[in-house]
């Protein structure tokens, strides 16, 4: 499992990428979707909605259990992954890829966020 050096991670398992155009991608790392198994449902947080670090914004609901999803940041969230919403399974298939989940307009990023090493070390991977 390689976890891409350019994005920096939660530990609640999310990855966020640097922002491009004003907004940052979020999404769950191979070791999460791994964990989860077949994910089969995504509820995600609606556009213009507002997230906090750290705080419950949507679920994932795969064959094995339900799990909350996290914002890494606080923010304005500017897009979410319709692709995702149709073929949840793509979470699974390419979590750093199409299964990214949604954008959002940062306002403030907390300062416990790893790196690719530190979050691999910290998951244990």
């Amino acid at each position: 499992m390689s976890n891409p050096q350019q994005l920096r991670y939660s530990k609640e398992h999310e990855w966020l990428s640097a922002a491009e155009d004003g907004a940052s991608t979020v999404g769950i790392t191979e070791h999460a979707a791994n964990a989860l198994g077949d994910v089969v449902f995504v509820q995600l947080p609606e556009v213009g909605e507002s997230v906090s670090a750290g705080e419950t914004c949507g679920e994932l609901e795969s064959t094995k259990s339900v799990s909350d999803l996290y914002s890494p940041v606080s923010g304005e969230v500017t897009e979410v992954n319709e692709d995702v919403v149709n073929d949840p399974s793509l979470v699974n298939s390419a979590p750093f890829e199409g299964g990214w989940l949604f954008k959002v307009r940062v306002s403030e990023e907390p300062g416990d966020l790893l790196s690719a090493d530190e979050y691999t070390e910290f998951a244990g991977a």
